[in-house]
């Protein structure tokens, strides 16, 4: 089988153009990773199950007939259907395999082993090989079923999400699905550097679990040095205060004031002698005495609205930001007069979307080519 570029990623001078991604993820963390390669310029096709990626159904919300879910990470990407259970297709996605520079996956063990996936790789060992797993292989862990939410309670990562005084509390977007995904493209983008420098590196695994924990940073660096096992501070910073909501008299209103010399200029534009005689003029006194310091805060922050505080920060060289919801996030000018926002194709028609937040050379690279219908390119790419 020859693998044609399509037409949408020729002549685009973008990075990764003629670079071929086969795509056999589902879910979030491995479409996530192609679609990277999509819009850094890959020519990526996507394989799904005759009954489709799973998220094609998560909804509400739905654009059309896809759920918008499907929506946020499959553009860039041709789309065809084949069962590896049968022999005839199996060998279609194997010829595809031959000619792919990156293949990515995120199958469990058990079904690296039933599906012969392993025998894939084999047609092609020189290729860039992802494999997105819900831990590391051959650990306890590595072949039971895991997702966002399960990643986030086994990381940790909800130990330390939320009040002191309530339940743990998951992130409110995907973000261990999020990052497994980065570092799968990570991976696939070091594969391919190895790959043109001779250097080995062809096989690479982005665990969903240990992925995840990395995301702990400062929180598991902490523990690991000391034993002390962090709790959940709310809006807190363990080591750094102010560093959260102060209550207006219309609202939340964020600092992070990071550093002494920070936290003498909050000083000085407020003009409140409440912070200069508190004992506070070093962030270990901060930390230390942070329900004091937070009391006293609200206490000048609660007489006027936000407007007003913003106007006042906004010169002060005092590190803040207004506490938006995803509405208000994309409102605000930066998002709104830029070009962050575009629009894309799909099924159910044009559709807005977030386009890469990478610039290349100042540009934002644009979005090529929305998501497809469930095996819209098969009889193109697989032929009758």
């Amino acid at each position: 089988m020859v693998w044609n570029i399509d037409p949408s990623n020729l002549g685009t001078g973008l990075p990764l153009e003629g670079v071929r991604v086969l795509d056999l993820s589902r879910v979030l963390a491995g479409p996530l990773c192609a679609m990277i390669a999509g819009d850094l310029g890959a020519d990526v096709i996507k394989v799904e199950g005759p009954d489709g990626d799973p998220v094609r159904a998560l909804a509400p919300p739905r654009f059309g007939d896809d759920a918008t879910y499907y929506l946020a990470v499959n553009r860039h990407r041709r789309n065809v259907v084949a069962d590896l259970r049968l022999v005839e297709d199996f060998e279609h996605v194997a010829e595809l395999v031959e000619a792919a520079d990156v293949v990515v996956e995120n199958y469990l063990e058990s079904q690296v082993r039933s599906l012969h996936i392993d025998e894939l790789r084999s047609r092609n060992p020189n290729c860039v090989w992802v494999s997105i797993t819900p831990a590391t292989t051959g650990g306890p862990l590595a072949d039971l079923p895991s997702f966002d939410l399960l990643a986030q309670a086994r990381s940790g990562l909800m130990g330390v999400t939320g009040e002191p005084d309530g339940p743990p509390s998951k992130v409110g977007s995907p973000v261990a699905d999020v990052v497994t995904g980065l570092y799968g493209a990570i991976a696939m983008l070091t594969g391919l550097v190895a790959r043109s420098l001779n250097r080995p590196g062809r096989h690479f695994e982005a665990p969903l679990l240990e992925s995840t924990m990395s995301a702990l940073v400062n929180q598991a660096q902490g523990f690991l040095a000391t034993g002390v096992n962090p709790t959940r501070l709310g809006n807190d910073h363990p080591s750094i205060a102010p560093y959260g909501p102060v209550t207006t008299s219309d609202g939340l209103l964020l600092l992070a004031v990071g550093t002494d010399q920070q936290f003498a200029r909050l000083v000085k534009v407020l003009g409140d002698e409440r912070l200069s005689r508190g004992g506070w003029a070093s962030n270990d006194e901060r930390v230390a005495d942070r329900d004091a310091l937070r009391r006293a805060l609200n206490g000048i922050f609660v007489d006027r609205p936000n407007a007003h505080w913003l106007e006042i920060l906004n010169d002060s060289g005092v590190p803040h930001a207004p506490v938006l919801d995803v509405a208000g996030a994309f409102a605000q000018d930066q998002i709104r007069e830029g070009d962050f926002v575009g629009e894309m194709s799909s099924p159910g028609g044009s559709v807005a979307t977030m386009r890469t937040p990478l610039l290349i050379d100042g540009v934002r690279p644009v979005v090529r080519r929305g998501p497809r219908r469930l095996g819209e390119d098969t009889e193109f790419v697989f032929g009758d």
